[in-house]
């Protein structure tokens, strides 16, 4: 088996090692799958491994790249996918246990868009039960459990794309596929010292994957690092008659080159230094150091705020109000009682009360601060925050640190909002990147940039620009 030394290599070196002949995929896959034997099952990171299926596609890239047939930056590339995105011969749970043996034999086109660029998939990754659509309150609120924090094992993955989380972190694949409609890219990316790319409203079909908030809801990559999230971009964007929300092709083809050349011209970067909650000490620290770091190699930095407005209760509306509906069939079976929160037991009972007068009035006040963040970029290239409001929750809160984190949502000034909600309520694309260290707990703690529409090519030439001058990036958990 390859060292890890190797597994935590970045895809695109990765990528060189294949094409020099210093590795061939198979032995690359190989090692990813024992690893995610001995430590998928220890951190709870998957629901299914897909041996068979891996190594027939790792042989198949090593026949095509000697005949000299390359598909690209992923050919041969081992990676995971979360359990919401359908792979035919193998079950697609939706982290439900009412869906745990469940098959659909159908391909995602996202699993299709990767099998064409040559990718490996080693398997299904674990998640929040339905993605945490009817409300769920603890990390073990899925049918395979808690996903566990390589950093620290007393602490959670953050969710609901628990398990990518995991997997990209502890080396069980070189990137993975997970799913945000409200921070479950930006939040396991940030708590598990990783890249995360949160693209673009429409900008990668998500045709074969199950449906949360249908006006919300987006696929992105989790990586090693920044231009690793470029690759894996540049192979899975792009228009899809299959999905009614696909972006015409022009909108929605990226270019991995363009972080490049984007990273020749300095910066405009809004600071929110006073984010929608409390930070801790440290994480307020760590993302002002930041700044210095992008300050000093060329970018301009200046202090902002998000516009004022009622946009977490927004947010909320309309992803009650959308879960009610994508989980309809469910609700009224009565199966919602064999899932493993209690919150999602009758979560779908109470999202189904919200009034459509409601619904419509939330989406005129989506309207309006769709118009604001146009403004606020008319000032800047990309805004800046930390990844989340602080460190990896844990698995098992004690009951008096729960209520000051639910105190420190609630009591933030009035019309303040999270930039993850304010990000998802508009379609906009995010990159969370780790920034730094708590020194107690030894977690990872994350910043996140946010740009306009179809502004990935500035949000990852920021995080490219701080990752090219830290190092935070290629530290591993205290892992084997």
């Amino acid at each position: 088996m390859l060292a890890a030394d190797v597994l935590y290599l970045t895809v695109r070196e990765l990528g060189k090692r294949l094409r020099s002949k210093q590795l061939n995929s198979v032995e690359l896959t190989e090692s990813y799958l024992e690893r995610s034997h001995r430590l998928g099952p220890e951190l709870r990171a998957y629901v299914t491994i897909t041996d068979k299926l891996a190594l027939e596609q790792a042989r198949r890239a090593d026949e095509e790249l000697r005949a000299g047939h390359d598909r690209g930056p992923l050919h041969g590339i081992p990676y995971a996918a979360k359990d919401l995105v359908n792979v035919p011969g193998y079950p697609t749970t939706w982290g439900a246990k009412p869906y745990a043996q469940r098959v659909i034999d159908s391909t995602a086109t996202i699993i299709e868009r990767l099998d064409r660029a040559g990718a490996v998939l080693v398997g299904k990754a674990a998640m929040i039960e339905l993605a945490g659509g009817l409300g769920y309150r603890t990390p073990a609120a899925s049918f395979t459990g808690a996903a566990i924090n390589p950093w620290n094992r007393n602490y959670w993955t953050c969710g609901s794309s628990s398990g990518p989380g995991a997997i990209v972190a502890a080396a069980m694949a070189a990137f993975a596929i997970g799913s945000e409609t409200n921070g479950s890219i930006l939040c396991p990316s940030s708590s598990c010292g990783v890249a995360g790319l949160r693209p673009t409203y429409g900008r990668v079909s998500r045709h074969g994957a199950m449906a949360l908030a249908y006006t919300m809801d987006k696929l992105g990559p989790l990586a090693r690092s920044a231009d690793d999230l470029a690759l894996v971009m540049a192979s899975v964007a792009g228009h899809d008659p299959h999905d009614p929300t696909s972006l015409p092709e022009a909108q929605a083809r990226f270019v991995s080159s363009s972080i490049e050349s984007r990273m020749r011209k300095p910066l405009r970067i809004g600071w929110l230094s006073q984010p929608w909650r409390s930070s801790t000490p440290e994480v307020a620290a760590a993302i002002s150091k930041a700044m210095e770091v992008l300050r000093k190699n060329g970018a301009s930095v200046e202090e902002t705020d998000l516009p004022a407005g009622p946009w977490e209760q927004t947010g909320s509306v309309t992803i009650e109000a959308e879960a009610s509906t994508a989980f309809e069939n469910l609700i009224r079976s009565g199966k919602v009682a064999e899932l493993a929160d209690p919150n999602d037991r009758i979560g779908g009972y109470v999202r189904q009360e919200v009034r459509a007068s409601d619904y419509l009035r939330a989406q005129r006040v989506r309207r309006i601060l769709e118009r604001k963040m146009r403004d606020l970029y008319r000032h800047f290239d990309v805004i800046a925050a930390p990844g989340t409001g602080g460190t990896a929750p844990p698995l098992q809160p004690h009951p008096e640190e729960e209520n000051r984190r639910r105190r420190s949502f609630t009591e933030r000034p009035p019309g303040r909002s999270s930039p993850t909600t304010v990000g998802n309520l508009c379609g906009l694309p995010a990159v969370a990147v780790p920034c730094g260290f708590s020194s107690k707990e030894g977690l990872p703690i994350g910043l996140q940039f946010m740009g306009p529409a179809l502004g990935e090519t500035a949000v990852l030439a920021a995080a490219a620009l701080y990752q090219r001058h830290t190092d935070w990036h290629k530290r591993r958990p205290p892992i084997s």
